[in-house]
C-alpha cells in the first residue's frame, strides 16, 4: 500500500501541467494611419489626397499589445516635444490610450508646432464648384494636402471667419461650417432674422464637440447665438462699434472693436460686454496705423501694430511692432516689446482669421522673433513670408496693411493660418 501511494505521488509529479485557459485576444491594432474622409451631413463624401507624391502620412500603427503604454504624464511629456501636425497625427494613431492622452494634454492650447497654411482654390470662384483648398505644414513642406468638400447651396455666401478648425460662411438665412481637415459640413438651423443688418463675423466660443460650444454671429445691431445641437438661434441687441477681432485668453473672451477699444465678452449665463480700461503708450500713436492684431502668446496678450511714418508713406510699407498688455497696474497698459525672444507669431490680413504663437520655432525650421504672414514670399518658394519684428515689411506684403472699417470684414476667403479641429482635443 505504501509503495503504491509513493508510485501514485511520483506519477502526479511527473504529469505535465495543464494548459492555461486562453486569454482574450489583444485589442486589434487600429487601421493604418492615413487620411480618412468623414461623412458630410448631406450624405456627400468629402475628398482628400496627398498633393505631393514625395512623401506620405501613412505609416503602420502599433497597438498597445505591442507597446506597453506609459503613464499619461510621460505621454504628455512626449506630446510637448512634437514639432509638427503630422507628428501629432502619428502619435494619435499609435493606439487608443495614446490618442486619449493627446485629447487630455493639459497644454493643448499652448501649441508647440506651427499652424497649417490654408490656400483656397479660387480659380473658378470658391463656391462655383466643390470648394477646394490646400494645407501645407511649415514643418513638413513636402506633405501638402488637397481637400474638397460638398458644394454649399446657395452657392454665393459670405465668408465670416475661421474658428477652431472650421471655415464659417453665411448669407442672411443659412450658415455652413466646413472642417478644414476632413471637409465635413455642419449646417446649423435656419437663421431667423429680419435681414436689416448684414452679418459680418462668425466664431465658435469652444471646440464644436465641447458641451458648451456656441456659434456666434455678429451684425451691426445684433449678436446671434446657436448652441450646438439646438434647433434655434438666440438673438441679442448689440450696441457700440463693430467688433474687429475676438481672442480667448486665460478663460476670457477679449474683443477689439474698430476704434481699437478692448472689451471682454461673456456669453453664458447671459450676454455681457464690458470695456477694459487700457492706457496706450505715446509712441503707439505716432504715424499712420493699420487695424491691429490681437495674439495670445503663452501667458501674454499681445497687440501687433503695423505703422508707417507719414514722411515715408510712398516708399516704405512700414514695420511690425509688438506690445504686451500689462495687467499689473490699473488701468492696464500696452508695453512695447523690443523682441519676441523665443516666440514666433502667425497672423493674416483678415482679422476674422485666427492668430497663433509658437515657442522655439527653430525646432521645425522656423525663426524666433519673426511674424509669419500667409502671403507668398519673393525670396523663396514658400507660400508665406517671415518678417522680423521691427524690420521693414517687404513690398510683397504691402496689402497686409491698411483695411478700413468698411472693408476689413467684407473680404472673401484668402490664405490663412489654421489648426485642424482634432488639435483641440477632438
Amino acid at each position: 500500500m505504501a509503495g503504491g501511494s509513493r508510485r501514485r505521488r511520483r506519477r502526479l509529479r511527473e504529469r505535465p501541467p495543464q494548459a492555461e485557459e486562453p486569454s482574450s485576444p489583444p485589442e486589434a491594432a487600429p487601421a493604418r494611419l492615413g487620411i480618412r474622409s468623414a461623412e458630410a451631413v448631406d450624405g456627400e463624401e468629402p475628398s482628400k489626397k496627398i498633393c505631393d507624391a514625395s512623401g506620405s502620412t501613412s505609416s503602420p500603427s502599433l497597438g498597445c499589445h505591442v507597446w506597453e503604454c506609459p503613464l499619461d504624464s510621460l505621454l504628455h511629456q512626449i506630446i510637448a516635444l512634437i514639432s509638427s501636425f503630422h507628428d501629432l497625427l502619428a502619435f494619435r494613431g499609435t493606439c487608443r490610450s495614446w490618442r486619449a492622452a493627446a485629447s487630455t494634454f493639459p497644454s493643448v492650447y499652448t501649441f508647440t508646432f506651427p499652424p497649417l497654411h490654408l490656400e483656397p482654390d479660387i480659380s473658378h470662384g470658391f463656391f462655383n464648384y466643390k470648394p477646394k483648398w490646400k494645407l501645407v505644414d511649415p514643418a513638413k513642406r513636402a506633405l501638402s494636402l488637397c481637400f474638397s468638400a460638398p458644394r454649399i447651396n446657395p452657392c454665393r455666401m459670405r465668408y465670416l471667419g475661421c474658428s477652431y478648425g472650421y471655415l464659417i460662411f453665411s448669407d442672411r438665412e443659412h450658415c455652413h461650417l466646413l472642417d478644414v481637415y476632413t471637409g465635413t459640413k455642419v449646417k446649423p438651423p435656419k437663421l431667423q432674422s429680419d435681414g436689416s443688418s448684414l452679418i459680418y463675423y462668425g466664431f465658435l466660443v469652444a471646440p464644436l464637440t465641447s458641451p458648451n460650444s456656441h456659434l456666434t454671429l455678429l451684425s451691426r445691431t445684433s449678436i446671434f447665438q446657436w448652441q450646438v445641437g439646438a434647433n434655434s438661434w438666440t438673438e441679442h441687441p448689440l450696441v457700440g462699434e463693430p467688433i474687429l477681432q475676438i481672442v480667448f485668453f486665460k478663460g476670457q473672451m477679449f474683443a477689439m472693436d474698430f476704434v481699437q477699444r478692448l472689451h471682454t465678452i461673456r456669453i453664458v449665463p447671459q450676454l455681457s460686454i464690458q470695456e477694459v480700461a487700457v492706457v496706450w503708450e505715446e509712441g503707439m500713436l505716432v504715424g499712420l496705423h493699420s487695424k491691429p492684431w490681437l495674439v495670445v502668446c503663452g501667458d501674454m496678450l499681445l497687440l501687433v501694430d503695423l505703422s508707417v511714418s507719414t514722411d515715408l508713406l510712398f516708399g516704405f510699407p512700414g514695420t511690425l511692432r509688438v506690445f504686451r498688455l500689462d495687467f499689473s497696474d490699473e488701468p492696464a497698459k500696452w508695453v512695447k516689446m523690443e523682441k519676441l525672444d523665443n516666440w514666433a507669431l502667425f497672423l493674416a490680413n483678415n482679422r476674422r482669421n485666427p492668430t497663433f504663437s509658437c515657442m522655439n520655432p527653430e525646432r521645425w525650421g522656423g525663426k524666433s522673433n519673426y511674424i509669419y504672414v500667409p502671403t507668398a514670399s519673393q525670396d523663396s518658394d514658400d507660400p508665406w513670408t517671415a518678417i522680423e519684428v521691427g524690420q521693414p515689411v517687404p513690398n510683397s506684403t504691402h496689402r497686409l496693411s491698411f483695411s478700413s472699417a468698411a472693408t476689413a470684414h467684407s473680404s472673401p476667403l484668402n490664405s490663412l493660418w489654421v489648426l485642424p479641429s482634432l488639435v483641440y482635443g477632438v
